[in-house]
């Protein structure tokens, strides 16, 4: 829609997957920076950059100085002339990773006690942001877009659990190989059932066999089964039915979803999470994301209008779904010409 209006877009995320974001059309957006977090520039550290939060960090500012590039009349490498976007952005992993890691750089990962305060590292990732955002309020104010520029500040999920005391990570191979066993053990000469598995802190299966019967064979399975896993501070923990407070399969899932159960992407299996369980081997995360509690799906959501000075807190329920139509009613655009908003009524957010 911005592109049809004549306006200039650019994102800046942390997978080249994230391609997505050029829409049915492929043409979305004019500028895409997405270099992957576990690249190969020169850091002082070696591995995953995702296990160290000042690597993140470092990886962060690439997209930091990019989205100033745009801001300042370049693309994001900041050596070609361009327009300035009308809608850009990033996303930042530093935050993430800070309550993800146990220990991080000599700091604490995590909330504090009893899940509400951040820790010293998580505080350190939050300034690291604060600052980051300054540089771009600095810039568009050096560029004359202040007055102009509309922020938005959210975010994709949390991470759960924010109370450390509540953590169990359970292996999901384990289960998952318990629960092929056992197919096989009741289905001679059958291949494994489960195909395909993303276990965060919700599990979500693709079987072999798509039938009803064998979806209720796997909720079966999960229900009666005692997994092994281990606190925060690595002792041996018990959890019953698999982790999981929820099992919804089949037919379930679709109904779950809103979806038609003709429709192939839904999985067959659909495991709702218990408090504090994350799906993990070893002891190398403390939080996870992909599922349905609170952590993992209330955001804060920060709306700051050029010229609007008079600081407000909303009180009344919204969604991240909303942030869309509320850029285009922004810019001056119709929202109800976006197709989500036809299908789903969704309404720009509420401005009190």
């Amino acid at each position: 829609m911005a592109k049809s209006a004549g306006l200039t877009t650019a994102w800046s995320d942390k997978h080249p997957a994230y391609e997505i974001l050029n829409g049915p059309s492929g043409k979305g957006l004019d500028d895409l920076f997405t270099p992957e977090i576990n690249s190969i520039a020169p850091a002082p550290f070696n591995g995953d950059w995702t296990k160290d939060n000042a690597a993140t960090q470092q990886y962060d500012g690439y997209k930091v100085q990019a989205v100033v590039n745009e801001i300042d009349g370049k693309d994001h490498s900041g050596t070609k002339t361009a327009a300035v976007p009308g809608i850009f952005g990033m996303n930042f992993q530093a935050v993430s990773t800070a309550q993800k890691l146990p220990t991080s750089d000599g700091l604490t990962g995590g909330y504090l006690q009893g899940g509400t305060v951040p820790g010293p590292l998580l505080s350190k990732a939050l300034d690291f942001v604060n600052a980051s955002v300054g540089k771009f309020e600095s810039a568009l104010a050096a560029s004359g877009h202040a007055k102009d520029t509309t922020v938005i500040l959210s975010a994709k999920h949390g991470q759960s659990p924010m109370d450390s005391s509540t953590l169990t990570r359970v292996p999901d191979s384990a289960i998952i190989d318990g629960l092929n066993a056992a197919w096989k053990s009741a289905h001679p000469g059958s291949a494994d059932l489960v195909v395909f598995s993303t276990d965060d802190d919700i599990m979500q299966l693709w079987l072999s066999d798509h039938s009803q019967a064998a979806a209720q064979f796997a909720k079966d399975y999960l229900a009666g089964h005692s997994a092994t896993g281990n606190d925060v501070n690595g002792a041996a923990k018990t959890v019953a039915t698999s982790g999981l407070s929820k099992i919804y399969a089949g037919s379930e899932v679709a109904n779950y979803f809103g979806t038609q159960t003709s429709d192939a992407r839904y999985p067959d299996i659909l495991g709702i999470a218990q408090t504090g369980v994350v799906y993990t081997g070893g002891k190398a995360k403390i939080a996870e994301h992909g599922g349905a509690s609170a952590d993992d799906r209330d955001v804060p959501l920060v709306v700051s209008g050029a010229n609007d000075e008079h600081a407000r807190t909303v009180t009344s329920t919204v969604e991240t779904t909303q942030i869309a139509p509320t850029i285009l009613k922004t810019l001056g655009l119709d929202p109800n010409k976006l197709q989500a908003v036809q299908i789903e009524g969704t309404k720009a957010l509420p401005e009190r």
